[in-house]
């Protein structure tokens, strides 16, 4: 059982006994390999959702008729990575032990494996939905092999060959690319191939990852690692749609907003639509 945190996502402030959907943050840039900032998206996302409806015209949903409980930040220490990934993961088994669905608001990408531990202990046939610039495949990172851009790497070493499926990706070293055409399947720069990836998908147990940089920069400014020619809000709203809709989301995460980056507060807003449009579109019924 987890207590309310009086600082919450909009209309993320129900009992936790009702809600299906439990968010909390995980404010974490200790592997960061560009600019760091993305320990402040937590809070910042909190703050700022407060700018935008809980309607949603696109879906024709609203989060009032629904029940989502926000349990807040971990207190995470930044200096000791395996010790971050053990309390995500203890956060989520909690929420999983509990039949909901954890949506975790990074924080850098690292932070998705500790979430993904926990998922794949319970769901042992576990697909994974990976929306980003960077292909986050490396086996290590300047001699770390945890860090955020090893990430999808160490999920592999989880789920297995087959079972990771890639989207928007524009960025890597060559090995990466090579390691995904054996073992994950990988779509760049854009969404094609999502539709047939959701049909084939269908009936099981998916975890989604969105890490913000899949937007394009001229949309989504406030990132560690911007790369040119994303994706525009509208495409990766559709794409989330269709995901979160038609497939079985075990858990999520949204990450790689870093706020210092914006101070023009566009690109926090950007990512608190994109989190209510995910929360609306995994609520069935």
């Amino acid at each position: 059982m987890l207590n309310k945190n009086i600082h919450t996502f909009i209309a993320c402030d129900s009992e936790y006994k009702n809600a299906g959907i439990v968010l909390f943050g995980a404010g974490y840039d200790g592997t960061t390999s560009f600019r760091a900032g993305t320990r402040f998206a937590p809070s910042a996302i909190r703050n700022e959702s407060f700018g935008i409806e809980t309607y949603s015209p696109y879906q024709d949903r609203d989060m009032t008729d629904y029940f989502y409980f926000d349990s807040g930040d971990l207190e995470l220490p930044f200096g000791n990575p395996e010790q971050v990934l053990d309390d995500i993961k203890e956060r989520s088994g909690i929420i999983l032990a509990d039949g909901k669905i954890p949506f975790m608001i990074g924080g850098e990408h690292l932070v998705t494996l500790g979430q993904v531990r926990a998922v794949s202990e319970k769901y042992k046939d576990l697909y994974i939905i990976h929306f980003d610039a960077h292909a986050d495949l490396r086996d290590d990172y300047l001699g770390q092999k945890l860090s955020h851009a090893c990430v999808i790497r160490r999920c592999h070493e989880i789920v297995g060959d087959g079972h990771i499926y890639q989207f928007g990706i524009r960025s890597g070293d060559r090995e990466e690319f090579k390691f995904a055409e054996n073992h994950t399947e990988m779509h760049r720069f854009n969404f094609d191939g999502l539709e047939k990836t959701v049909e084939n998908l269908k009936g099981k147990s998916v975890y989604l990852t969105v890490d913000l940089d899949v937007l394009d920069p001229s949309v989504f400014c406030g990132t560690g690692t911007p790369e040119a020619e994303g994706v525009t809000f509208g495409e990766l709203r559709k794409a989330l749609t269709l995901v979160c809709c038609e497939l079985n989301i075990v858990g999520c995460d949204v990450n790689e907003l870093s706020p210092p980056y914006d101070q023009s507060g566009v690109s926090t807003a950007v990512a608190c639509k994109i989190i209510r449009e995910m929360l609306l579109a995994i609520v069935k019924g």
